[in-house]
Protein backbone atom coordinates (compact mmCIF):
# COMPACT_ATOMS: atom_id res chain seq x y z
CA UNK A 1 0.00 0.00 0.00
CA UNK A 2 1.37 3.42 -1.01
CA UNK A 3 1.27 6.36 1.41
CA UNK A 4 2.68 9.88 1.64
CA UNK A 5 4.58 11.42 4.54
CA UNK A 6 5.01 15.18 4.53
CA UNK A 7 7.51 17.21 6.56
CA UNK A 8 8.19 20.90 6.73
CA UNK A 9 11.69 22.34 6.32
CA UNK A 10 13.36 25.74 6.40
CA UNK A 11 15.85 26.25 3.54
CA UNK A 12 18.84 28.54 3.77
CA UNK A 13 18.99 31.69 1.65
CA UNK A 14 21.16 29.95 -0.95
CA UNK A 15 18.85 26.94 -1.06
CA UNK A 16 15.86 29.25 -1.36
CA UNK A 17 17.36 30.81 -4.50
CA UNK A 18 18.15 27.39 -5.98
CA UNK A 19 14.63 26.16 -5.26
CA UNK A 20 13.15 29.27 -6.86
CA UNK A 21 15.24 28.59 -9.96
CA UNK A 22 14.14 24.93 -9.96
CA UNK A 23 10.45 25.81 -9.62
CA UNK A 24 10.78 28.32 -12.44
CA UNK A 25 12.38 25.76 -14.75
CA UNK A 26 9.74 23.14 -13.95
CA UNK A 27 7.02 25.69 -14.59
CA UNK A 28 8.52 26.74 -17.95
CA UNK A 29 8.92 23.13 -19.12
CA UNK A 30 5.31 22.36 -18.21
CA UNK A 31 3.97 25.48 -19.93
CA UNK A 32 6.07 24.92 -23.07
CA UNK A 33 4.93 21.31 -23.36
CA UNK A 34 1.30 22.25 -22.71
CA UNK A 35 1.41 25.00 -25.34
CA UNK A 36 2.83 22.52 -27.87
CA UNK A 37 0.09 19.99 -27.03
CA UNK A 38 -2.64 22.59 -27.52
CA UNK A 39 -1.24 23.63 -30.90
CA UNK A 40 -0.80 20.05 -32.18
CA UNK A 41 -3.48 18.26 -34.15
CA UNK A 42 -2.56 14.95 -32.52
CA UNK A 43 -1.57 14.70 -28.89
CA UNK A 44 2.18 13.93 -28.58
CA UNK A 45 3.26 11.28 -26.12
CA UNK A 46 5.80 11.43 -23.33
CA UNK A 47 8.69 10.25 -25.53
CA UNK A 48 8.17 13.03 -28.08
CA UNK A 49 7.84 15.72 -25.39
CA UNK A 50 10.97 14.42 -23.67
CA UNK A 51 12.93 14.62 -26.94
CA UNK A 52 11.70 18.20 -27.41
CA UNK A 53 12.99 19.08 -23.95
CA UNK A 54 16.43 17.70 -24.84
CA UNK A 55 16.49 19.80 -28.00
CA UNK A 56 15.30 22.96 -26.23
CA UNK A 57 18.24 22.77 -23.79
CA UNK A 58 20.60 23.19 -26.75
CA UNK A 59 19.04 26.51 -27.80
CA UNK A 60 20.14 29.88 -26.44
CA UNK A 61 16.66 30.73 -25.16
CA UNK A 62 16.42 27.66 -22.92
CA UNK A 63 20.09 27.00 -22.19
CA UNK A 64 19.61 27.88 -18.52
CA UNK A 65 17.54 24.70 -18.06
CA UNK A 66 20.89 22.84 -17.73
CA UNK A 67 21.58 24.60 -14.42
CA UNK A 68 19.02 22.49 -12.54
CA UNK A 69 18.57 18.74 -12.20
CA UNK A 70 17.02 17.09 -15.26
CA UNK A 71 14.93 14.66 -13.20
CA UNK A 72 12.25 17.17 -12.02
CA UNK A 73 11.98 18.49 -15.59
CA UNK A 74 11.36 15.01 -16.97
CA UNK A 75 8.85 14.32 -14.19
CA UNK A 76 7.00 17.51 -15.09
CA UNK A 77 6.49 16.22 -18.64
CA UNK A 78 5.46 12.81 -17.30
CA UNK A 79 2.84 14.46 -15.06
CA UNK A 80 1.49 16.39 -18.05
CA UNK A 81 1.15 13.16 -20.02
CA UNK A 82 -0.70 11.53 -17.10
CA UNK A 83 -2.99 14.57 -16.80
CA UNK A 84 -4.01 14.27 -20.45
CA UNK A 85 -4.55 10.52 -20.11
CA UNK A 86 -6.79 11.04 -17.08
CA UNK A 87 -8.75 13.70 -18.97
CA UNK A 88 -9.49 11.41 -21.92
CA UNK A 89 -10.23 8.38 -19.70
CA UNK A 90 -12.74 10.40 -17.66
CA UNK A 91 -14.46 11.52 -20.88
CA UNK A 92 -14.79 7.95 -22.15
CA UNK A 93 -16.08 6.65 -18.82
CA UNK A 94 -13.01 4.61 -17.86
CA UNK A 95 -12.72 6.67 -14.65
CA UNK A 96 -15.70 6.22 -12.35
CA UNK A 97 -14.83 9.30 -10.29
CA UNK A 98 -15.73 12.87 -11.26
CA UNK A 99 -14.50 14.09 -14.63
CA UNK A 100 -11.00 15.51 -14.95
CA UNK A 101 -10.49 18.87 -16.63
CA UNK A 102 -7.89 19.80 -19.20
CA UNK A 103 -4.39 20.65 -17.86
CA UNK A 104 -3.85 24.34 -17.20
CA UNK A 105 -0.83 26.61 -17.43
CA UNK A 106 1.11 27.06 -14.19
CA UNK A 107 1.47 30.46 -12.54
CA UNK A 108 4.24 31.86 -10.42
CA UNK A 109 1.92 32.84 -7.55
CA UNK A 110 0.36 29.36 -7.18
CA UNK A 111 1.76 26.35 -5.34
CA UNK A 112 5.11 25.22 -6.74
CA UNK A 113 6.40 21.66 -6.75
CA UNK A 114 9.23 19.55 -8.15
CA UNK A 115 9.51 15.76 -7.93
CA UNK A 116 12.79 13.88 -7.48
CA UNK A 117 13.06 10.15 -8.14
CA UNK A 118 15.63 7.78 -6.60
CA UNK A 119 18.34 8.86 -9.02
CA UNK A 120 18.22 12.48 -7.80
CA UNK A 121 17.94 12.26 -4.01
CA UNK A 122 19.33 10.29 -1.08
CA UNK A 123 18.84 10.02 2.68
CA UNK A 124 21.78 10.35 5.05
CA UNK A 125 20.91 10.45 8.73
CA UNK A 126 18.57 13.37 9.39
CA UNK A 127 19.41 15.05 6.09
CA UNK A 128 17.96 14.69 2.61
CA UNK A 129 20.24 15.42 -0.32
CA UNK A 130 18.59 16.82 -3.47
CA UNK A 131 20.52 17.02 -6.73
CA UNK A 132 21.89 20.55 -7.37
CA UNK A 133 20.02 21.85 -4.29
CA UNK A 134 22.07 20.52 -1.39
CA UNK A 135 21.39 18.82 1.94
CA UNK A 136 18.11 19.72 3.62
CA UNK A 137 17.14 18.89 7.19
CA UNK A 138 13.35 18.54 7.53
CA UNK A 139 11.50 18.45 10.83
CA UNK A 140 11.07 14.71 11.37
CA UNK A 141 7.77 14.51 13.24
CA UNK A 142 7.60 10.75 12.58
CA UNK A 143 10.05 8.25 11.13
CA UNK A 144 9.56 6.92 7.62
CA UNK A 145 8.28 3.31 7.67
CA UNK A 146 10.37 2.31 4.63
CA UNK A 147 12.72 3.69 2.02
CA UNK A 148 10.95 6.32 -0.12
CA UNK A 149 10.60 5.84 -3.87
CA UNK A 150 10.34 9.56 -4.60
CA UNK A 151 10.26 12.93 -2.87
CA UNK A 152 8.43 16.10 -3.91
CA UNK A 153 9.55 19.57 -2.85
CA UNK A 154 6.53 21.82 -2.32
CA UNK A 155 6.26 25.57 -1.81
CA UNK A 156 2.74 26.78 -1.02
CA UNK A 157 1.18 30.21 -1.55
CA UNK A 158 2.22 31.32 1.95
CA UNK A 159 5.93 30.62 1.19
CA UNK A 160 6.11 27.47 3.31
CA UNK A 161 8.37 24.60 2.20
CA UNK A 162 7.59 20.88 2.53
CA UNK A 163 9.11 17.53 1.57
CA UNK A 164 6.57 14.87 0.60
CA UNK A 165 7.85 11.26 0.53
CA UNK A 166 6.14 8.34 -1.23
CA UNK A 167 6.65 5.10 0.71
CA UNK A 168 5.31 1.56 0.72
CA UNK A 169 3.55 0.49 3.94
CA UNK A 170 1.95 -2.70 5.17
CA UNK A 171 -1.77 -2.58 6.07
CA UNK A 172 -2.30 -2.65 9.83
CA UNK A 173 -5.07 -4.46 11.69
CA UNK A 174 -6.70 -3.49 15.00
CA UNK A 175 -9.57 -5.16 16.78
CA UNK A 176 -12.62 -2.87 16.51
CA UNK A 177 -14.74 -1.95 19.53
CA UNK A 178 -18.05 -1.74 17.65
CA UNK A 179 -19.38 -3.82 14.78
CA UNK A 180 -20.72 -0.92 12.69
CA UNK A 181 -21.49 2.80 12.77
CA UNK A 182 -23.52 5.21 10.66
CA UNK A 183 -22.49 8.84 10.30
CA UNK A 184 -24.75 11.77 9.50
CA UNK A 185 -22.89 14.92 8.41
CA UNK A 186 -24.07 18.46 9.13
CA UNK A 187 -22.94 22.07 9.46
CA UNK A 188 -22.92 23.18 13.08
CA UNK A 189 -22.59 19.60 14.30
CA UNK A 190 -20.14 18.16 11.81
CA UNK A 191 -20.86 14.49 12.49
CA UNK A 192 -23.46 12.60 14.49
CA UNK A 193 -22.76 8.89 15.01
CA UNK A 194 -25.39 6.21 15.34
CA UNK A 195 -24.14 5.47 18.88
CA UNK A 196 -25.10 9.00 19.99
CA UNK A 197 -21.67 10.68 19.80
CA UNK A 198 -21.59 14.19 18.34
CA UNK A 199 -18.61 16.15 17.00
CA UNK A 200 -18.88 19.89 16.49
CA UNK A 201 -17.12 21.51 13.58
CA UNK A 202 -14.21 23.88 14.35
CA UNK A 203 -15.04 27.58 14.33
CA UNK A 204 -13.62 29.16 11.18
CA UNK A 205 -15.55 32.44 11.54
CA UNK A 206 -12.67 34.55 12.89
CA UNK A 207 -10.27 33.74 10.06
CA UNK A 208 -13.07 33.85 7.51
CA UNK A 209 -13.98 37.42 8.47
CA UNK A 210 -10.34 38.49 8.11
CA UNK A 211 -10.14 36.85 4.69
CA UNK A 212 -13.22 38.71 3.46
CA UNK A 213 -11.82 42.01 4.67
CA UNK A 214 -8.44 41.42 3.03
CA UNK A 215 -10.06 40.27 -0.21
CA UNK A 216 -11.94 43.56 -0.46
CA UNK A 217 -8.65 45.36 0.14
CA UNK A 218 -6.93 43.23 -2.51
CA UNK A 219 -9.58 44.12 -5.08
CA UNK A 220 -8.82 47.84 -4.66
CA UNK A 221 -5.04 47.50 -5.03
CA UNK A 222 -3.19 47.80 -8.32
CA UNK A 223 -2.10 44.59 -9.99
CA UNK A 224 1.64 44.00 -9.86
CA UNK A 225 2.20 46.31 -6.87
CA UNK A 226 4.27 45.15 -3.89
CA UNK A 227 1.50 45.97 -1.43
CA UNK A 228 -0.93 43.83 -3.38
CA UNK A 229 1.52 40.93 -3.20
CA UNK A 230 1.84 41.37 0.58
CA UNK A 231 -1.94 41.34 0.93
CA UNK A 232 -2.12 38.20 -1.21
CA UNK A 233 0.37 36.44 1.07
CA UNK A 234 -1.66 37.45 4.15
CA UNK A 235 -4.78 35.94 2.58
CA UNK A 236 -2.88 32.77 1.71
CA UNK A 237 -1.65 32.42 5.31
CA UNK A 238 -5.20 32.75 6.65
CA UNK A 239 -6.43 30.16 4.16
CA UNK A 240 -3.65 27.85 5.33
CA UNK A 241 -4.69 28.31 8.96
CA UNK A 242 -8.24 27.28 8.11
CA UNK A 243 -7.02 24.35 6.00
CA UNK A 244 -4.61 23.15 8.72
CA UNK A 245 -7.31 23.38 11.41
CA UNK A 246 -9.77 21.48 9.25
CA UNK A 247 -7.21 18.84 8.26
CA UNK A 248 -6.21 18.25 11.89
CA UNK A 249 -9.87 17.87 12.92
CA UNK A 250 -10.74 15.55 10.04
CA UNK A 251 -7.68 13.34 10.57
CA UNK A 252 -8.38 12.91 14.29
CA UNK A 253 -12.09 12.21 13.74
CA UNK A 254 -11.55 9.77 10.85
CA UNK A 255 -8.85 7.91 12.81
CA UNK A 256 -11.16 7.57 15.82
CA UNK A 257 -14.07 6.33 13.69
CA UNK A 258 -12.00 3.80 11.75
CA UNK A 259 -10.15 2.47 14.81
CA UNK A 260 -13.34 1.83 16.80
CA UNK A 261 -15.67 0.40 14.14
CA UNK A 262 -15.51 -2.50 11.69
CA UNK A 263 -18.11 -1.16 9.21
CA UNK A 264 -18.30 2.58 8.48
CA UNK A 265 -21.25 3.94 6.50
CA UNK A 266 -21.60 7.48 5.16
CA UNK A 267 -24.31 9.17 3.13
CA UNK A 268 -23.39 9.99 -0.48
CA UNK A 269 -24.04 13.75 -0.39
CA UNK A 270 -24.44 15.83 -3.53
CA UNK A 271 -22.02 18.53 -2.37
CA UNK A 272 -21.63 20.12 -5.82
CA UNK A 273 -25.38 20.66 -5.92
CA UNK A 274 -25.63 21.84 -2.32
CA UNK A 275 -23.04 24.60 -2.76
CA UNK A 276 -25.32 26.22 -5.34
CA UNK A 277 -27.36 27.47 -2.40
CA UNK A 278 -26.17 31.07 -1.97
CA UNK A 279 -26.84 31.14 1.77
CA UNK A 280 -25.08 27.90 2.64
CA UNK A 281 -22.37 27.65 -0.02
CA UNK A 282 -19.60 29.22 2.06
CA UNK A 283 -20.44 27.23 5.19
CA UNK A 284 -20.64 23.95 3.26
CA UNK A 285 -17.34 24.60 1.50
CA UNK A 286 -15.56 25.14 4.83
CA UNK A 287 -16.67 21.79 6.29
CA UNK A 288 -14.64 19.40 4.14
CA UNK A 289 -17.22 16.61 3.84
CA UNK A 290 -15.55 15.20 0.73
CA UNK A 291 -12.13 15.19 2.40
CA UNK A 292 -13.57 13.39 5.42
CA UNK A 293 -15.06 10.71 3.18
CA UNK A 294 -11.73 10.19 1.37
CA UNK A 295 -9.87 9.92 4.69
CA UNK A 296 -12.33 7.37 6.05
CA UNK A 297 -12.14 5.36 2.84
CA UNK A 298 -8.33 5.38 2.75
CA UNK A 299 -7.92 4.52 6.44
CA UNK A 300 -10.52 1.76 6.16
CA UNK A 301 -8.40 0.14 3.48
CA UNK A 302 -5.29 0.64 5.58
CA UNK A 303 -6.71 -0.95 8.75
CA UNK A 304 -8.85 -3.64 7.13
CA UNK A 305 -12.24 -2.03 7.69
CA UNK A 306 -15.34 -2.03 5.47
CA UNK A 307 -16.41 1.34 4.09
CA UNK A 308 -19.90 1.81 2.62
CA UNK A 309 -21.93 4.69 1.24
CA UNK A 310 -25.70 5.13 1.24
CA UNK A 311 -27.51 6.58 -1.76
CA UNK A 312 -28.41 10.25 -1.45
CA UNK A 313 -32.02 9.31 -2.26
CA UNK A 314 -32.35 7.05 0.77
CA UNK A 315 -34.97 8.65 3.12
CA UNK A 316 -32.80 8.39 6.23
CA UNK A 317 -34.32 11.47 7.91
CA UNK A 318 -37.91 10.50 7.04
CA UNK A 319 -38.04 7.08 8.71
CA UNK A 320 -38.25 6.09 12.37
CA UNK A 321 -35.16 4.11 13.30
CA UNK A 322 -37.11 2.08 15.88
CA UNK A 323 -40.26 0.89 14.10
CA UNK A 324 -39.66 1.86 10.47
CA UNK A 325 -42.66 4.19 10.20
CA UNK A 326 -42.17 6.76 7.43
CA UNK A 327 -43.44 10.19 8.39
CA UNK A 328 -42.25 12.07 5.29
CA UNK A 329 -40.29 15.25 4.78
CA UNK A 330 -39.69 17.67 7.64
CA UNK A 331 -38.56 21.27 7.70
CA UNK A 332 -34.89 21.76 8.52
CA UNK A 333 -35.87 23.84 11.55
CA UNK A 334 -37.37 20.76 13.21
CA UNK A 335 -34.53 19.13 15.11
CA UNK A 336 -36.53 16.71 17.29
CA UNK A 337 -39.52 14.55 16.38
CA UNK A 338 -41.78 12.01 18.09
CA UNK A 339 -42.83 9.03 16.00
CA UNK A 340 -46.59 8.78 15.47
CA UNK A 341 -46.42 4.99 15.53
CA UNK A 342 -44.21 4.03 18.51
CA UNK A 343 -44.14 7.37 20.44
CA UNK A 344 -40.33 7.38 20.45
CA UNK A 345 -38.71 10.82 20.53
CA UNK A 346 -35.74 11.14 18.18
CA UNK A 347 -33.02 13.67 17.59
CA UNK A 348 -33.20 14.32 13.85
CA UNK A 349 -29.49 13.78 13.12
CA UNK A 350 -29.08 10.82 15.45
CA UNK A 351 -32.13 9.12 13.90
CA UNK A 352 -30.66 9.65 10.42
CA UNK A 353 -27.32 8.20 11.55
CA UNK A 354 -29.05 5.06 12.88
CA UNK A 355 -30.88 4.62 9.59
CA UNK A 356 -27.64 5.07 7.66
CA UNK A 357 -26.08 2.36 9.80
CA UNK A 358 -29.00 -0.01 9.14
CA UNK A 359 -28.87 0.50 5.39
CA UNK A 360 -25.08 0.13 5.44
CA UNK A 361 -25.19 -3.32 7.05
CA UNK A 362 -27.90 -4.54 4.65
CA UNK A 363 -31.26 -3.72 6.22
CA UNK A 364 -33.95 -2.01 4.12
CA UNK A 365 -36.38 0.70 5.25
CA UNK A 366 -39.19 -0.16 2.86
CA UNK A 367 -39.95 -3.49 4.48
CA UNK A 368 -43.40 -5.07 4.49
CA UNK A 369 -44.06 -4.24 8.12
CA UNK A 370 -43.79 -0.50 7.42
CA UNK A 371 -46.44 -0.72 4.70
CA UNK A 372 -49.10 -2.74 6.54
CA UNK A 373 -51.08 -0.14 8.49
CA UNK A 374 -49.58 3.26 7.76
CA UNK A 375 -49.31 5.40 4.66
CA UNK A 376 -46.43 7.71 3.82
CA UNK A 377 -47.11 11.44 4.07
CA UNK A 378 -45.06 14.12 2.37
CA UNK A 379 -44.95 16.41 5.42
CA UNK A 380 -46.25 16.36 8.98
CA UNK A 381 -49.90 17.48 9.26
CA UNK A 382 -51.00 20.44 11.36
CA UNK A 383 -52.88 18.16 13.76
CA UNK A 384 -49.60 16.38 14.48
CA UNK A 385 -47.76 19.48 15.72
CA UNK A 386 -48.08 18.34 19.32
CA UNK A 387 -45.92 15.35 18.45
CA UNK A 388 -43.03 17.51 17.26
CA UNK A 389 -40.92 19.34 19.81
CA UNK A 390 -39.88 22.97 19.47
CA UNK A 391 -37.22 23.56 16.80
CA UNK A 392 -33.64 24.17 17.87
CA UNK A 393 -31.02 26.20 16.00
CA UNK A 394 -28.66 24.14 13.91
Amino acid sequence: MIARYQYRFYPTDQQRLRLAQLFGCVRVVWNDALAFCKSSEKLPGYSKLSAMLTQSKKTEERQWLKEVSSVPLQQSIRHLDVAYRNFFKSRTGQHKCKKFGLPKFKKKINNQSAEFTKAAFSLSGNYVYLAKIGSIKPIWSINLPSAPSSVTVIKDCANRYFLSFVVEIEPETFEPINQSVGIDLGLKTFAVLSNGEKFDSPDYAKHDRKIRKLQRKLARQEKGANRRNKTRIKIAKLHNKIADTRKDFLHKLSTKVVNENQVITLEDLNVSGMVKNKRLARAISLQGWREFRLLCEAKSEKFGRTFNTVSRWEPTSQVCSCCGYKWGKLDLKVRNITCLNCDTTHDRDENAAKNIDKVGIGNCHDSKRTQRKYKTTSVANFDEVSRITAPNSR
